[in-house]
């Protein structure tokens, strides 16, 4: 009786350290995470929109109407860029030396800076003055790198665009952001090429 009361207590310790060993192993190993399942059109369309909204984008990329608050988008107009026809900032050389500040232009889509001065670009899917004729690649180069158009020798994107901040950005928000942007109304609105220093001394001259 006692032999086998013996061999009971045995086991019983073998199976308990060997729970605890299961137990510890469990515990130390890492575990794969389970897979995020990819999001759909829709939800990704739905992202972006929200990821324009609350990046100001309609800030900079929309001309503005005055309203009951004071300035504030066109919705006629969303994202289609500075105007073609519209004015620009207030020319003032100051504002080409380093260190000195910017100007901005009445609706804040244009800009007086010391890069010269630069006109926000037309977000909607308007093949000629838009990114309609942009892929997905040259949109995320366009805000991981830097430049126009998204294309590697393309002029660099000029201030006051934060695209140094935006390129933090993960792969499936600046997808999102795309996919959203492609279902806005395609407005033809041909922006203004940007003017260097240079140019802007000139137009002051001629004032």
């Amino acid at each position: 009786m006692k032999t086998t009361l013996q061999k009971v207590k045995a086991a019983a310790a073998v199976f308990a350290s060997s729970a605890i060993c299961l137990f510890m192993v469990q515990c130390t190993t890492p575990q794969k995470p389970a897979e995020k399942a990819a999001k759909t059109q829709d939800e990704m369309i739905a992202r972006g929109k929200y990821m324009v909204t609350i990046g100001g984008c309609h800030d900079c990329h929309s001309p503005k109407v005055f309203g009951p608050m004071g300035p504030e988008p066109d919705s006629t107009k969303a994202l289609s860029g500075h105007p073609a026809s519209g004015p620009g900032p207030s020319i003032d050389t100051n504002a080409l030396h380093p260190g000195w500040g910017y100007i901005a232009g009445a609706d804040l889509t244009s800009w007086l800076g010391p890069w010269g001065i630069s006109y926000t670009m037309n977000l909607t899917p308007d093949s000629a003055t838009g990114i309609g004729a942009w892929t997905e690649e040259n949109f995320m180069n366009a805000l991981r790198k830097g430049k126009h158009l998204g294309l590697d020798g393309g002029r660099p994107i000029l201030p006051p665009m934060p695209w140094q901040m935006i390129r933090q950005m993960t792969d499936e928000d600046l997808k999102s952001v795309y996919a959203y942007l492609r279902t806005l109304p395609a407005i033809s609105n041909q922006i203004p090429a940007p003017v260097a220093p240079p140019d802007v001394m000139a137009m002051a001259m001629k004032k």
